[in-house]
């Protein structure tokens, strides 16, 4: 499956991976679902879940500093 996912304010990544869930997709962008939420059409989805989107936002939650 290919997906856009956006990680707001920063870059967009396009990804094609074979049946992923959220978390998958977090992963191959070394990110940890503790720092962030994954919305599609601007709602919250459960990393556990399927990607069911072509188009995926990532909102970093921590930000260093």
């Amino acid at each position: 499956m290919n997906v856009t996912v956006e990680v707001v304010g920063e870059d967009t990544h396009d990804l094609s991976l074979p049946d992923p869930t959220y978390c998958d997709l977090l992963a191959e962008l070394d990110l940890s679902p503790h720092e962030v939420s994954v919305m599609v059409e601007g709602r919250p989805v459960p990393e556990d879940q399927p990607v069911n989107a072509q188009r995926v936002q990532v909102l970093r939650l921590i930000k260093g500093g």
